[in-house]
């Protein structure tokens, strides 16, 4: 990832409208803006949120509040908690989340 022609700003989250991305079950809401080619986003799960697709693209992720499963396409199982975070490049490791109780994350891609 290569940050450039971004001037300095702020961020107040909660003024940015949701959008809704319907998982397997459940749903996620992300408050997204875009910085060049950065997308980031706070993201919110609802309770038992499976997400519908392996994804590839690359990421770090934090998480905010909750907990968030997370599955590697090769069986592989991850568990964060608030304050824990992950990375992982595009292309490497197809992945998936689920949460049974819900999660909030940040989320940097």
């Amino acid at each position: 990832m290569r940050m450039t022609d971004i001037p300095f700003g702020t961020t107040d989250w909660g003024s940015i409208s949701p959008t809704e991305h319907k998982g397997e079950t459940g749903t996620a809401w992300w408050r997204t803006q875009t910085f060049g080619g950065i997308r980031v986003r706070m993201v919110e799960y609802t309770p038992g949120y499976l997400a519908d697709h392996w994804c590839s693209k690359g990421h770090v992720l934090l998480c905010l509040e909750g907990e968030l499963h997370t599955e590697l396409e090769d069986g592989r199982t991850f568990i964060l908690k608030p304050g824990m975070s992950y990375q992982v490049a595009d292309n490497t490791e197809p992945h998936r989340s689920w949460t049974r109780t819900g999660a909030r994350l940040f989320i940097v891609d």
